[in-house]
């Protein structure tokens, strides 16, 4: 639903000649005045933008522009012929999310660009300014100078004042789940980096001064400022390529396989470059502006696009117990497994379960760059989909679909109109997509136009279907949940399953810094829940450990959000608590309302949710390594009203590293009066449901 509702708008359009030569500096402002961003057009013709926080530089003087390759041009010295401005606010209403209205309000310019060299070359610096943050992107009109043409480079830059401490991961063009460095930006090494990943599968570094976005920055003076992008569509994903002396970043686009970056026809318009700003934390986690940059839902009738929460045979693969191919005689996706899956889901009350390994191909499918891998319609033979799900469908729950492609994507487009038809026949509607490994078609990477083509192919595909998605080894998300709301989650950075990396693994500070960086774009399928914490159950060789407490996991399923959430863990370490196993059985995956209360990125973060089906509130509270106390206020809760809360929380002996599964629950009457105070262990956290009497 899309109110759009334009409160004012004032045009400036026929701006020529000698007035726009003079008025050689546009300045826009936020609607609260806090942000100011300026678009400055030198005598030589070079246009550059700043913006500034509060009268704090953000970002300094940087240049903006686009290389093409054909025809061959550099469009990066301009004639500015026209300025339009408008001002917007309106709300619309997300299907499902972390509030069940969301405020887009802006002020935004369109300044026409002519290019200089006289290739006769027209283009649009398209800017909007939010009270949080500012948008910019590059449009191109149909004319005649310009139709088919390939982008070579894009020459946006982002320029900071001084040398901030920045939360960055190394530039790779095939993957995003790297831990995150905390530096200064000089001090940046993304080759020192990747040395100490040894558990990613596939690496395509950029370089050593090349970082991914969403870059996360902290000013001396206070300020948060996120670089990021939203609506990446026919379009490769951005990398940084930073420039240590002048601290100047730059874009860098992910190649084709012949080196080109974009191939584009007029009209035709790039993603929003995003660059977040506040001077409180807060602030960064509660901001929708990359949602409001992206279009409105492509999908007339939502209403079968639903939250849900999940088991699935998954977890007992990576810790040993079982295996995804028939061969070698531990295959999990065996009909009376998956049976006792489908009895837990029933008898707790989860929507879905999620089946791995159930299909022919698994024995040689990994990193042989192999055309024909899986055809998505062949189960193993001791999987017998009929009948499980006929018995799913009487207790009450759905099979969820996986479909590994392996990288080969060529098989995939091939064979999808039969996948899906596949699962509407078996009466699944829910897929979780992977692509581990090298993309075929060959020399094309995760993160180029080609690959971002073919996610948004599987969105609008599923949708014909009425199959929502769940991707994994794709793009980072840009707000496309907003646009394709059957493309609910991915995963798209170091997930849960890292636990049993046997080398880096996640450190207590990764889930604190998540929110701040990778979840900004949209929902993380990071499968939480690990009530066992040291994973040698089926290995006593294994030294992989989860290194948080047990409340901690609970915590994790209100601070990173996702409307498909996963109970990572076996359902027999479940039963051994199922007085805490209660809090993921309770706690809802679709949102009225989101207060961020206290966040700091690396260390901690506090956030409280409000249910969209009932009056009841959910808290989230997470540390890094550090224990700490974090104040909790309850005044969000309504006023004049009773609520019991039942606190799961770190018990006293509690230890990320040597006693994390001890935790204590305790029930409280409390008001929007109360004030509590949680202490967190160290790689701790605490959980708490909020029921109204």
């Amino acid at each position: 639903m899309n109110l759009y509702k334009p409160v004012l708008t004032v045009l400036l359009t026929g701006l020529t000649g000698a007035l726009l030569h003079a008025q050689s500096a546009t300045s826009i402002g936020s609607p609260n005045q806090a942000i100011r961003l300026t678009v400055q057009n030198s005598p030589s013709g070079e246009v550059t933008y700043q913006v500034r926080y509060k009268n704090k530089p953000v970002i300094e003087p940087s240049g903006v522009g686009i290389k093409l390759s054909r025809p061959q041009v550099t469009l990066n010295r301009f004639t500015i012929t026209a300025i339009d401005s408008a001002n917007v606010d309106d709300t619309w209403k997300p299907v499902w999310g972390e509030e069940s209205q969301i405020r887009n309000q802006y002020n935004e310019l369109i300044v026409s660009l002519q290019d200089k060299g006289g290739s006769g070359i027209g283009m649009r610096l398209h800017v909007k300014v939010f009270n949080d943050g500012v948008g910019f992107r590059y449009e191109f009109p149909k004319q005649a100078k310009l139709d088919h043409f390939v982008v070579a480079d894009e020459l946006s830059q982002f320029r900071f004042a001084a040398d901030h401490r920045t939360f960055w991961m190394p530039g790779d063009y095939d993957s995003n789940e790297y831990l995150y460095n905390f530096t200064k930006l000089s001090e940046v090494d993304a080759t020192a980096a990747l040395a100490k990943e040894k558990d990613i599968a596939l690496q395509s570094p950029i370089g050593p001064n090349a970082v991914q976005t969403p870059l996360l920055a902290k000013t001396a003076d206070g300020l948060y400022i996120s670089l990021y992008e939203a609506a990446v569509l026919n379009y490769p994903v951005m990398a940084l390529q930073l420039d240590k002396k002048t601290l100047t970043l730059t874009s860098q686009l992910t190649p084709d396989a012949v080196g080109n970056k974009a191939y584009l026809q007029t009209p035709a318009q790039t993603p929003w470059r995003t660059i977040l700003v506040s001077d409180k934390a807060t602030d960064l986690l509660a901001s929708r502006m990359i949602l409001n940059l992206n279009e409105p839902s492509t999908i007339a009738d939502p209403s079968w696009i639903k939250p849900q929460k999940f088991v699935g045979m998954w977890w007992e693969m990576h810790v040993g117990k079982a295996n995804w191919p028939l061969a070698g005689g531990k295959h999990g996706a065996n009909t009376a497994n998956v049976k006792k899956y489908i009895d837990f889901a029933a008898k707790y009350g989860f929507d879905g379960v999620l089946v791995e390994g159930w299909n022919v191909g698994w024995e040689d499918w990994f990193g042989n760059w192999k055309e024909e891998v899986f055809d998505f319609v062949t189960p193993y033979p001791d999987y017998n989909i009929d009948s499980l799900t006929t018995y799913a469908q009487r207790k009450g729950v759905r099979l969820i679909m996986h479909h590994e492609t392996s990288g080969s994507v060529t098989n995939y487009e091939r064979r999808m109109d039969a996948a899906f038809q596949y699962m509407v026949k078996e009466g699944i509607n829910t897929v979780k997509t992977g692509y581990v490994g090298r993309i075929i078609p060959r020399g094309e990477h995760h993160d180029g136009q080609w690959m971002v083509n073919h996610f948004q192919r599987v969105a609008e595909k599923a949708a014909q279907y009425k199959i929502m998605v769940d991707s994994h080894e794709s793009i980072h998300p840009t707000g496309l949940h907003r646009t394709y709301p059957n493309w609910m989650a991915s995963e798209a950075a170091r997930g849960s399953e890292f636990n049993n990396a046997p080398t880096l693994g996640i450190t207590p500070e990764h889930t604190t810094v998540l929110p701040f960086t990778r979840l900004l774009g949209g929902p993380m399928d990071f499968t939480p829940g690990l009530f066992r914490m040291r994973l040698n159950q089926f290995d006593s060789t294994r030294t992989t450990r989860v290194r948080t407490t047990l409340a901690k996991q609970l915590a994790l399923y209100v601070t990173l959000y996702s409307p498909l959430q996963m109970a990572a863990d076996l359902p027999e370490n479940y039963e051994k608590h199922l007085d805490a196993f209660q809090f993921i059985r309770d706690v809802p995956v679709d949102w009225a309302q989101t207060n961020v209360l206290a966040a700091e990125p690396g260390d901690y973060v506090l956030i409280a949710r409000r249910d969209k089906q009932s009056p009841n509130w959910y808290v989230g509270a997470i540390t890094d390594e550090v224990s700490r106390d974090l104040p909790l206020n309850l005044s969000f809760l309504e006023p004049g009203k009773t609520y019991e809360a039942t606190i799961y929380r770190d018990a006293p002996t509690a230890d990320w590293d040597n006693n994390p599964e001890a935790y204590v629950i305790e029930k409280k009457t409390v008001t929007a009066k109360t004030k509590l105070n949680l202490h967190l262990v160290n790689g701790g956290g605490c959980a708490i449901q909020l029921v109204r009497k």
